[in-house]
């Protein structure tokens, strides 16, 4: 795989709360975020997992779409936690990368209103600045005032993810030397939620909000929609070494593959699963038999999480890794996903703990023998862990982590 990259900081924004000490005790103490959402009353599915109220008067935050206003709070965090001030830096030998699924979707649905409602006249100048899927990653570039790479990935809910790969892949090219990488969505809105629910994505367990996103559970009838951001620094280790800054964890692998299956459903064995995660043991150097945890992609959808299950199952037998998904607290962050879930990931081995899987209390035939952490955090000493993403078009992403 090359030089290790190692992850100096995280910055998250997530319904679990503002910060990554918030939404780490949220996740441990199993707090379901998902509510009833005034703004989503006359869609299908009136559930969501919102990141709570924003502070007011930060600064020139009200002109961005919400996602990229998410980016630049977690941003600030990722940055402090790394302990990098963007003075003191070489700006053109840092990278920004970012994730979205949607972009400023927010934005281009309240815009289009306006202009049916009133006419042009009435559309804000921020409009496609605001929603342009690139943006979020050109405004961050901007606040930073970074002049390295600055790209956005695009692969559903796998796209935080993908972010964090090509972060690698700059570092390893010598792009860069610092990477500023992750996700960001903010997809609860009335046109998203009315059309994952005509999917049949969406739990319809409206009158138990908390109880709706059951991860891996025999009950398990679809996710509730979530918004949110996640960001890591990630560097060269010898970088990181040089700086002499505190490494969280290493990004030892990766792998990245195509279901070429179906639109919207995965392949039903998670062949393109394994393939990634054979992908990402190799660049770690290992093989299955040493992982130790994994950070599922569980949606609590009823495909999703009997593929996902049936490659864990047979990956590792006899061994088997715990395994948990944030998805039961934080609701389905989309593009945000794969990003807010390696934090966790890392969070995990730095804390040697497991967060539980919030409303799992049944297993069925598809999650046998699958040790699923649930009720509550276990103590859990990590080497090796994996993060899983999947998404949309057959998008499969596996990050590998080892202690630092």
């Amino acid at each position: 795989m090359g030089e290790e990259i190692a992850v100096t900081g995280i910055g998250l924004v997530t319904p679990g709360g503002i910060g990554a000490e918030q939404t780490w005790e949220t996740v441990c103490a199993g707090r379901s975020t998902a509510h009833t959402d005034p703004a989503l009353r006359d869609a299908p599915v009136d559930l969501s997992c919102r990141v709570p109220p924003l502070e007011s008067g930060r600064g020139r935050l009200w002109r961005f779409d919400r996602s990229t206003r998410f980016l630049l709070i977690a941003a600030r965090e990722a940055l402090a936690s790394a302990q990098l001030n963007p003075a003191d830096w070489d700006c053109g030998r840092v990278a920004v990368v970012i994730g979205t699924a949607a972009g400023g979707i927010g934005t281009l649905e309240t815009q289009h209103h306006k202009l049916l409602a009133t006419g042009p006249t009435a559309l804000s100048p921020m409009t496609l600045p605001a929603f342009l899927p690139n943006m979020a990653a050109g405004h961050l570039a901007l606040e930073l005032g970074v002049t390295g790479p600055s790209l956005q990935t695009s692969t559903a809910c796998a796209s935080g993810a993908t972010a964090l790969i090509t972060a690698a892949f700059l570092l390893r090219a010598g792009a860069c030397d610092i990477a500023v990488a992750g996700g960001t969505d903010a997809m609860v809105t009335p046109l998203c939620a009315a059309a994952f629910a005509k999917m049949g994505a969406l739990s319809t367990r409206c009158d138990a909000p908390a109880r709706a996103s059951r991860p891996f559970d025999k009950d398990r009838d679809g996710f509730v929609l979530g918004e949110g951001c996640g960001l890591l620094v990630l560097e060269r280790r010898q970088h990181a070494d040089a700086r002499a800054a505190r490494v969280l964890a290493v990004l030892a692998g990766h792998g990245t593959t195509s279901d070429a299956h179906h639109p919207t459903a995965p392949h039903p064995t998670g062949a393109g699963l394994r393939s990634a995660t054979s992908m990402a043991l190799t660049g770690a150097g290992a093989d299955p038999t040493d992982v130790d945890h994994v950070n599922a992609h569980g949606t609590s959808t009823p495909l999703n999480d009997a593929a996902e299950a049936a490659a864990i199952r047979d990956l590792y037998a006899p061994r088997h890794p715990t395994v948990t998904s944030a998805k039961g607290v934080l609701g389905h962050t989309m593009g945000a996903a794969g990003a807010i879930e390696a934090a966790l990931t890392a969070m995990s081995i730095a804390r040697r703990t497991v967060p539980p899987t919030a409303n799992f209390t049944t297993a069925d035939d598809s999650t046998t023998g699958i040790d699923i952490v649930h009720g509550t955090s276990r103590p859990q000493p990590i080497r090796l862990a994996l993060s899983h993403s999947l998404g949309f078009g057959g998008h499969n992403t596996v990050l590998a982590f080892t202690s630092a």
